[in-house]
């Protein structure tokens, strides 16, 4: 793969959303509340068929602190926070299923964090049980759960399995030792690979690792030994998260060094070779940061045309709904996304007094969704079919965005996608400048060019 020296020109400056959701969560309003959130369930109700459900569970707690982490966490070794926690959880579980009214199934759960396996065993199977009381699970319903290697042992991953997760999500970062001291995670090649098999023989069906690109002391060389002692596991999927470097947001960060970075050059190289190892070893690019081997069910979504991006990132669940519970968390339920409050006590406050804890949120009009369904293509195919939209949304695409379609030529004069009458492809360079072509579809960047607030693209 070659890429072009403009690339770095271009990635240098380039600050964007990771479109996990379009509108992106910095643009959800505090007019949307509680009242917004309970039509939105009832609407939900009134459907003649019930769209299938995606829950999410965020737990913020952790031990200690990675100098990266950009997550909505509380590090506490004061275990004694957690149960008042949980009994919040519960309560907001409670006030979501009333309001729902009717069962549908879940087909997706996901807890996320922070670190999940904080948790003591006891205190994650009550929360399986409490979400298998309040919902109906479908029979093959993908239960997902993020770990942090230092965690957890065998035997725990067993009980994992017992409480019927059947996904794990590893959160590696990186194998080197000196990029592991530089950001405060130290988790040897050899833990990982014990669990690795051990998960195996406990029959979890998928294995994904998580990966960072971009901390400090990251080479090509390191990257590459990473990569070989990662193809030695072969996990079901990995995922190579570009490090966010915005150290004015997040205070942990001040403690890593700007001169232990690599340059966006060296990151674009990087990847280059990341996504040349893993496709030779057999891995498919799903898009963006994602990878999967061809059997999985990521990959086969993919060339189905069915993959999907929400945020957990990509997904094979185009047409459900996400419910977010605990703090944080984000729900979309039809055309309407809310957010709880990103503050643990503020959040159980709301929760104590029986108010779901809706702080900001969006509802979508038809330009949203046709922005959305234009944008999500981008991210999931690469690729935009005129005539598609056109039928789904009854526009004239190359008229509805006339300027966008010009502000394309530019990229496509650099061969960064081909750009017909019909349709727009991103070609192999392309896929490194997704999140800048696809904010050329963003109106609300349009209105406002303020930039500052996200990350950059590498």
């Amino acid at each position: 793969m070659n890429t072009p020296n403009a690339l770095s020109d271009i990635l240098a400056q380039a600050t964007g959303p990771r479109y996990t959701s379009y509108p992106s969560a910095d643009r959800f309003s505090e007019a949307v509340c509680e009242r917004t959130f309970l039509d939105a369930l009832h609407d939900r109700s009134l459907a003649p068929a019930q769209t299938p459900l995606s829950l999410y569970v965020h737990l913020p707690f952790c031990k200690s602190i990675c100098y990266y982490c950009a997550c909505n966490k509380v590090v506490t070794r004061n275990t004694d926070l957690v149960p008042e926690y949980m009994e919040a959880v519960f309560r907001e579980i409670d006030m979501v299923t009333k309001a729902l009214r009717s069962p549908a199934p879940v087909l997706q759960l996901h807890l996320g964090g922070g670190t999940p396996t904080y948790l003591t065993d006891g205190q994650l199977e009550l929360l399986v049980l409490k979400l298998e009381s309040s919902f109906v699970f479908g029979a093959k319903a993908e239960r997902s759960i993020e770990v942090d290697p230092r965690t957890v042992d065998k035997e725990r991953l067993s009980a994992l399995r017992t409480m019927g997760f059947n996904r794990l999500s590893l959160g590696v970062q990186d194998f080197n030792l000196e990029t592991q001291k530089a950001v405060n995670r130290l988790q040897p090649f050899e833990q990982v690979a014990h669990l690795s098999e051990s998960a195996r023989a406990l029959g979890f069906e998928s294995l994904n690792f998580d990966f960072i690109l971009g901390l400090p002391h990251q080479s090509r060389a390191s990257l590459q030994e990473t990569l070989r002692k990662t193809l030695k596991l072969r996990p079901d999927r990995l995922a190579i998260y570009n490090y966010a470097h915005l150290p004015e947001r997040f205070k942990p960060q001040r403690r890593i060094l700007i001169e232990t970075l690599p340059s966006v050059s060296e990151k674009i190289a990087m990847q280059t070779m990341a996504i040349e190892t893993l496709q030779a070893a057999g891995y498919e690019h799903i898009g963006m940061d994602h990878f999967a081997l061809p059997t999985d069910e990521l990959a086969v979504a993919k060339r189905q045309g069915l993959l999907h991006r929400n945020f957990q990132g990509y997904t094979t669940l185009p047409d459900a709904d996400l419910l977010g519970f605990g703090v944080s968390a984000i729900s979309r339920v039809g055309a309407t996304f809310t957010q709880n409050e990103r503050d643990l006590e503020s959040y159980q406050d709301a929760v104590n007094m029986w108010l779901l804890p809706i702080a900001r949120g969006h509802v979508c009009g038809l330009e949203d969704l046709l922005r959305q369904h234009v944008i999500m293509a981008l991210m999931c195919q690469g690729f935009i079919d005129f005539q598609s939209v056109e039928a789904a949304f009854l526009i004239d695409f190359k008229k509805h965005f006339a300027r966008e379609y010009a502000a394309l030529q530019s990229y496509a004069s650099a061969g960064h996608l081909v750009l017909t009458e019909e349709s727009v492809e991103l070609t192999e360079t392309g896929w490194f400048l997704l999140r800048n072509i696809a904010m050329v579809f963003d109106a609300y960047l349009h209105q406002c060019r303020l930039l500052s607030n996200y990350s950059r693209v590498l």
